[in-house]
């Protein structure tokens, strides 16, 4: 076996590899939310104000919902990986716009390409990874993305910062063309990694997928035991699917599909509830309101000491998620963030707001050093308990829960409303900012205790499920392990294992069940 096929055949290197489209996605948010708030950007644009400025803003987002709802299609039909490769082809054009822009028009028009790229990487990558992963660690794979979109906006926020000293307009085309940099890696690179193996079973092209999952499960082993378990699990749902379900999109909204889909839909505004992708853009504009920082440069380390901790708290979540379970983490955390959005709220509340007369805009004065650092620590805490928990739970959970026949769309669906909320978001926010000042945080840190609620009582524990026990995982909606007598009797009606028929040794009960009981140890 040579190194590159051992590069492209392990599973944590397709996991990392794909997850560059998260850094795609994060050198947008990163190198546009440090931008917007120098002083080179504003003269450029000519100060836009809130409404416009959260037109330019949303010009990413608003394609990024056309992008994620076009994505299912384009991953059934033409293979997660081709249309991996597609989407960041466009992000490169999409960035070259950016940095060469004249203008408000041409800079949404490349924003508009990078969303439309983002939107669709930043559902088939979660796809692509559950799919390809096992479930003992299918969480940690999925959450690499998370911690790739970290990655990238901290790195190209300290790209702007670096860039900031340039006296003219390279101040913010530098970091507009640099993030095109990791679209042309993965451009290049996936032609290299494996096609989803269920993906390749589901359009009949069943040895392709025996051998993708013998090299990247059984060390290129066909006979291995997880290999023949997961072959036979494979099969027996695509067999009852296209013999007994139906195969058309309309099935999400047969009655139990329905609700899956009303969950992962839920799950993705959710996240974008929490208020965390809002602050991370507008950190800047934030700790500016509280007068954090006497300087540009003072507010944009303040700033950045916020993605370095999204970065540092997500991997936690990488290591832990699929022994934590997904229920208690996104509960534990959607608390947590509530408290601390609570006390930045309370904290702005007692300072005296007025009109900056240089800017234009609402700032406070919390007539305290203490109550502004109490602020920056509890935004560095809500930034914390986000990083581990609803960060990478908002992509794991929604890519894992629906089965196979509609997967791709469910999953495009899901995806389509994290983006429609956020383009909504990013609207609104600048506006309420300025209008209801520190009730911004406090109805998030609302939102925050309502989505805890939510997974509390409507959320089932997906963790150490198979993406083709999902069905069964819904049917008795657990709060925790479904009984072994009934998993097996749900194996038997699909046709993995007849308990009056097929008793003899190495059945698909027994293989699994050794399986088990060998990864255990």
């Amino acid at each position: 076996m040579s190194y590159l096929t051992k590069i492209t055949t392990n599973i944590y290197s397709i996991g990392a590899f794909s997850a560059i489209a998260g850094i795609m996605f994060g050198f947008d948010i990163g190198s546009n939310s440090g931008v917007i708030g120098t002083k080179q950007y504003q003269d450029f644009f000519n100060n836009p104000d809130s409404v416009l400025q959260g037109g330019i803003n949303g010009a990413l987002s608003a394609g990024c919902f056309v992008g994620a709802l076009i994505a299912g299609f384009f991953a059934d039909r033409y293979s997660r990986k081709f249309t991996l490769i597609g989407a960041s082809a466009v992000f490169i054009i999409g960035s070259v716009f950016q940095a060469a822009c004249n203008g408000v028009p041409l800079l949404c028009v490349g924003r508009v390409l990078n969303g439309l790229s983002v939107g669709v990487t930043s559902m088939v990558v979660p796809l692509y990874q559950s799919e390809i992963a096992p479930k003992e660690i299918r969480g940690r794979i999925v959450a690499v993305q998370q911690w790739a979109i970290t990655w990238g906006i901290m790195i190209s926020f300290w790209i702007q910062y670096g860039s900031q000293f340039i006296n003219n307009t390279a101040a913010f085309r530098i970091p507009w063309g640099i993030q095109g940099v990791p679209a042309i890696i993965l451009t290049c690179g996936m032609w290299f990694f494996p096609h989803s193996p269920r993906w390749l079973a589901d359009k009949g092209r069943i040895d392709e997928a025996i051998k993708v999952l013998a090299d990247i499960h059984g060390d290129g082993d066909p006979n291995h035991p997880r290999v023949l378990v997961e072959v036979e699990e494979i099969q027996a749902i695509i067999h009852f699917d296209k013999e007994i379900a139906s195969h058309r999109y309309t099935d999400l909204l047969k009655p139990g599909m329905i609700y899956r889909v009303s969950l992962g839909v839920c799950l993705q505004i959710w996240q974008q509830l929490t208020g965390m992708n809002i602050i991370m853009f507008y950190v800047v504009f934030l700790f500016q309101q509280a007068g954090i920082g006497d300087s540009q440069e003072a507010t944009l380390v303040s700033s950045g000491v916020s993605y370095v901790i999204n970065v540092v708290m997500t991997v936690p979540a990488i290591l832990f998620v699929d022994k934590w379970g997904r229920r208690p983490t996104m509960i534990i955390g959607a608390l947590l963030m509530s408290i601390f959005l609570w006390v930045v709220g309370g904290v702005l509340a007692t300072g005296e707001w007025s009109i900056n007369p240089d800017s234009g805009k609402w700032v406070v004065d919390l007539h305290n050093k203490s109550k502004a650092d109490g602020v920056v620590a509890c935004i560095y805490l809500f930034v914390a308990s986000f990083a581990t928990t609803w960060g990478p739970l908002g992509w794991i959970y929604p890519a894992e829960i629906y089965p196979l026949r509609v997967r791709a769309m469910a999953v495009s669906l899901s995806t389509a409303s994290n983006w429609l909320f956020n383009w909504v978001l990013n609207f609104v926010v600048p506006l309420l900012m300025e209008r209801i000042h520190y009730g911004l945080y406090l109805l998030f840190a609302a939102f925050n205790f309502l989505m805890a609620l939510h997974v509390f009582i409507a959320y089932p524990e997906t963790k150490g499920y198979t993406l083709e026990e999902m069905d069964i995982v819904f049917e008795h909606n657990p709060r925790k392990k479904i009984p072994r007598d009934v998993m097996d009797k749900w194996i038997e009606e699909r046709g993995l294992h007849r308990v009056q028929h097929d008793s003899k040794p190495g059945s698909f009960a027994e293989k699994k069940e050794d399986l088990t009981h060998e990864e255990s140890a």
